[in-house]
Formats: C-alpha cells, structure tokens, sequence
C-alpha cells in the first residue's frame, strides 16, 4: 500500500500500523478499503461570518395543541441555523448508509432485533420480574414507578434518605420525558449533566433537540455565547476543542464532588440484571462509578432476554446513529462496589398503556438512535425544539400523542409520509404507517382543528365521487390559469403559504387518456 493510499490521519501516524494491517476486522466497503470512523471524519461545517440569534423552539401553553409549522417557520427564518442543521444530519444519514452497506448481514441484524424486541415486549411482565430478581440477587435496590412524578418522588426519597444534595448525570431522554431537572431543581437538588450536548442545553436553559446530539441545532457561536456567559470563557472563540476543554474543567469538579451519581439505560438485560448505557464521552462511567450512591432510570420497554442479544443492537445503534462503528464507551452495571449503593428505577409512563395499542405498540421498539430524525426532511429543516415535545421527528409524532393527545394532535402532520424514516429504523418499526394511523385517530376524535377537518371532511367527500372529482380539478385548472395572485395565495390555501402553486396543466390525466387510450370503444 502507497502513502498515497492511506487516510491522512494514517500518513500523519495518528493511526496505529496493526489498525491497517491486512489481516486486520476493520470494517470495510463494497470496494474493499477500510471504512473511516464516522466522528473522525465528520466535515466541519464553516461557522457563519456574522452572528445570528439562535431561533427558539415551540411556545408551550398548557396542553394548547403545540404550533410546530409556526415554530419551524421562525427556525427556516434563520437561514445560517437552518443550513448547518439540515447540513449535519445529512451528513450522519450518509455515514448510516455507509456503515450499513460495509455490513453484508445488515438487514439480517434489523430483522433479528425486530424480532427480540416483539418476543420481548410479548413477554414483558415475565422479563421484568427476571431483571428484578437478577438485579436484588445482585445486591441492587429496584423501585418501581407508575409515572414520570413517581420516579422524580422515589429518586428525591433516595437522595433524602442519603443527605445528597447534587447530582452529576449522563444523558438519558426517560428523566427529561419525566421532568427530572426542573423538579429537582424545586425541591434544591442540584443537577449537573455531564454529556456535552446536555450540559450545552443545560446552561442555555433549553430541552435536548435531538436524542443523540441534544445541541445539533445550535452553530459554535451559539455554543461560545451560552459558555461565555455561563462558564465565562472567551466570547469570540468558538473552536470546538477549547469549548469542549472549557467544559471538562469546569464539569470535572463537579463529578469529583458530586454526593450521588445517576445515569440512563440503553439496554436492560433480563438474565443478569444488567444496565449497559452507550456513550461517546464517557460520562456515563464516571456518573455511575465515582460517587458511592449510584442511581439508574430505565424505561421498561428496554428489556432484552440475554446477553448474547446485546451484539445485535450494539452493531445496530451506533451505526445507526453517527455512522460509526461502535460506541466509544459500553459500560456494563450491575452490582454496586464495595462501599457503594446501587439503585435502579424501572419506570412505566404509559408504556404498558401503550403495549395495548394495535397499532402503535411496536412504537416500544425503538432504541433511541435518532436515524429517523436524520433522515427526515421536516425535521432537518424546522430543527427539534420546533415540535415542543421530549421526542420530535418521526418517532416522536407517534410516541408524543401517547402521552397527551391534544397537545400533540398537530404533530403526526409534520410528516411528508416519504417512509425514510422505516427504511432506516434499525429494529424495523412501520413508523410512516403508524404516522398515517395517528391521523386517522386524532380526525376520528376530533383532535385537529376545525378548519382542517371542514377541508379534510369536504376532500373525502370530492374523491369519493369521480365525476365531482374531475369537475372540481378542471375547475382548479381553469381558476389557475385567470385568477389573480391576491385570490389564490390567501388564508384559505394552505398549501400556498410558502410555496408556489403548480402551473396549471394543458389537460388533466383523465382527459388525455380518454383521447389517447380509449378510442374505438376501447375500456
């Protein structure tokens, strides 16, 4: 192999020689050649030359159906934000694809995972007992909670028990779905998050945007405003590796200090009593190992049977997520250490209540890797915050209406129904048809606006009669063609808004077939 052959980082030496090796299990392309790790190879987006103020996400009114097109529009008005957003997800969507085709037995692995998970969930309430009992054996404390406020009640109760009054925590979407932070914060429990994105959000006093990357929606100015006027750092640096330094120094010694540690969980596993948690950074292993009073949230649908089952979701989620081969740290808990306490949470909110829909159990599948929200073009391009929910983009638009459906009942229309999101989802929920199927309830009990159902209702009634049909389309036609500007683009046409109508064809599709395909009588 020529130098010329080799990465640059591999000319520069930064790369051991046995990673090159031939000999080597590297993954590697259709072509052959090894595949680059997705992170080291992620293309720095240029910082834009002139600051431009962070667009805000949704504007929450009580359980008011949230206004995501009003939110998404004000995010497309900030077009340096809205470029580099949809810039960065694209990028990690053709980093999954490229890691997904380095693997012959890729979809052999959704199919298998798909198929655990629907065992699982089959099986759920024998699975929780099995954790429960591995867990106790193992010498852990395992709580149980109906809801969001009874795991905030039961971790309070912990810290209480214990005289803790902080709390350094790793990423984990089941304590901002409960509220965690902010109720703690009432109740004067500090709470330091120690995942970059997290603690970006944290500080800018802003809810994760995304499942895996909780700030992808802010540039590195945005990043260097919130940590000047936080950490106090250097307003007019941005470069990523002082900001990210800037907040190891002053997270550190949070995390030395902390009286209690907690963390999320990526997968609950049956047979052992196992929380193993994903990360990039770390974190995780220093929140759950430093302090001597360790807690773990975990959702209930995150139960696989065995450890031979944890290979096939950890080859699925990272590749899934960023491209990447394997998550930097996998980090296994499962008993406390000497001198230690060890608490696990297993918590309901709804799930089990979910677990008996028809339609939209399988939602439970999900392994929190985001492909989906990569994939999406609406969320790519009206940014996270704009869906006003814990879960946004296309998983979100059928959990969200789970948890309340008339705040959420305008979310599963922020869809395109382009069905990328299924064709990435790496355990193979129908999460388009599901989609589809969250309309067709919120229309049946009435959770959509007036306006839209008199459309909708009006719709039906036209396409279910070929002849008003036709009428009303070459009606549209030939208004097209003479109406002026002002009576088409208006209030009423809300396809308009944004967008230019279609020029209005010579001839409709019905009209040239019946003059070019059914002559002489022809059907």
């Amino acid at each position: 192999m020529s130098a010329e052959d080799l990465h640059p980082r591999e000319r520069e030496g930064v790369v051991n020689p046995v990673v090159r090796a031939a000999t080597d299990e590297s993954e590697r392309g259709q072509d052959g050649r090894r595949l680059d790790h997705a992170e080291g190879t992620s293309k720095p987006i240029k910082a834009p030359p002139v600051r431009e103020p962070q667009p805000r996400g949704a504007k929450i009114r009580g359980d008011r159906p949230i206004d995501q097109a009003e939110a998404a529009e004000r995010f497309l008005a900030a077009p340096l934000h809205a470029a580099a957003h949809d810039e960065r997800l694209w990028d990690l969507r053709k980093k999954r694809d490229a890691a997904a085709f380095g693997i012959p037995e890729w979809e052999e692995l959704r199919e298998l995972a798909s198929q655990i998970k629907t065992h699982t969930l089959s099986h759920l309430d024998l699975y929780l007992e099995q954790f429960e009992a591995a867990a106790k054996a193992n010498g852990v404390h395992v709580h149980w909670a109906r809801d969001g406020a009874e795991h905030n009640r039961i971790v309070l109760g912990i810290l209480r028990d214990h005289g803790a009054r902080t709390i350094v925590k790793s990423k984990s979407m089941l304590t901002e779905e409960c509220g965690f932070r902010h109720f703690m914060a009432g109740e004067g429990i500090e709470i330091i998050e120690t995942d970059l994105g997290e603690r970006i959000q944290q500080l800018d006093d802003e809810e994760p945007s995304h499942i895996v990357a909780p700030a992808v929606h802010k540039t590195r100015l945005d990043v260097a405003e919130v940590f000047a006027r936080t950490l106090g750092t250097d307003p007019d640096n941005d470069d990523a590796h002082y900001l990210a330094e800037s907040q190891r120094e002053t997270t550190r010694p949070h995390i030395l200090n902390a009286d209690a540690g907690m963390t999320g969980c990526n997968f609950a596993i049956a047979e052992t009593g196992t929380v193993v948690t994903c990360t990039n950074e770390g974190n995780a292993d220093l929140s759950g190992n430093v302090p001597k009073l360790q807690i773990h949230s975990i959702g209930i649908e995150k139960l696989i049977p065995r450890i031979e089952h944890l290979g096939v979701f950890i080859r699925l989620l990272s590749r899934s997520a960023l491209g990447s081969p394997i998550t930097q740290y996998t980090s296994h808990f499962r008993k406390p250490r000497a001198g230690t306490e060890m608490h696990m949470v297993l918590v309901d909110n709804g799930r089990s209540a979910r677990l008996g829909m028809e339609e939209f159990w399988t939602s439970l599948k999900c392994i929190r890797c985001g492909a989906c929200m990569n994939t999406c073009p609406v969320y790519r391009r009206s940014g996270g915050l704009s869906y006003g929910a814990t879960y946004a983009g296309p998983i979100g638009l059928i959990i969200d209406p789970t948890f309340n459906k008339r705040k959420y009942s305008t979310l599963p229309f922020s869809s395109t129904m382009n069905g990328s999101c299924t064709n990435v989802c790496p355990v193979k929920i129908n999460i388009h048809e599901q989609i589809f199927a969250w309309r067709k309830v919120l229309a049946e009990e009435h959770q959509i606006p007036l306006l839209k159902q008199g459309m909708m209702k009006a719709a039906g009634a036209v396409l279910a009669r070929p002849a008003a049909y036709r009428a009303a389309i070459g009606a549209a036609d030939s208004a097209l063609k003479v109406l002026p500007r002002f009576a088409v683009y208006n209030p009423l046409n809300t396809w308009g808004k944004k967008r230019e109508m279609p020029d209005a064809p010579r001839q409709s599709f019905h009209a040239w077939y019946k003059e070019n395909r059914m002559k002489d009588g022809a059907k």
